[in-house]
């Protein structure tokens, strides 16, 4: 599926991404091609490309944010993704990824104590 593939490709299960630097509209085109490319391949072997899951992120400063598309039709953009469980967005910013990670862990204290009985108990005599 790879070959001929210029961006950096990676394949993780049913997920692919497509990456690459874009600082001059060369880099735009590569991208644009592959997608053409991925796109082509799909459909020789008969793999469905699920267009409304497809995506695109503009990360770092000064990004043109180019517009890309698949059979005519223009990706969507978005300004963060969630992958594997980790919220990533055009500024690498991880404050949206510390809210549910502190709600997470607030539910599982909540769930510790509540399973916990308190339990006096009386000294022990000896002798």
């Amino acid at each position: 599926m790879d070959s001929g593939i210029k961006c950096t490709f990676s394949k993780f299960a049913d997920d692919t991404k497509l990456c690459a630097a874009v600082n001059v509209l060369e880099g735009r085109d590569a991208i644009q091609r592959d997608l053409d490319g991925l796109e082509r391949w799909a459909h020789v072997n008969l793999v469905e490309i699920k267009k409304a899951k497809c995506k695109v992120l503009h990360m770092g400063r000064g990004n043109p944010k180019h517009k890309y598309e698949l059979s005519g039709e223009w990706i969507e953009s978005s300004p963060d993704e969630k992958d594997l469980g980790v919220l990533v967005d055009e500024k690498h910013n991880m404050t949206g990824q510390r809210a549910p990670a502190a709600q997470k862990v607030d539910r599982i204290l909540a769930h510790i104590k509540r399973s916990m009985t308190n339990r006096k108990t009386s000294p022990v005599k000896t002798g």
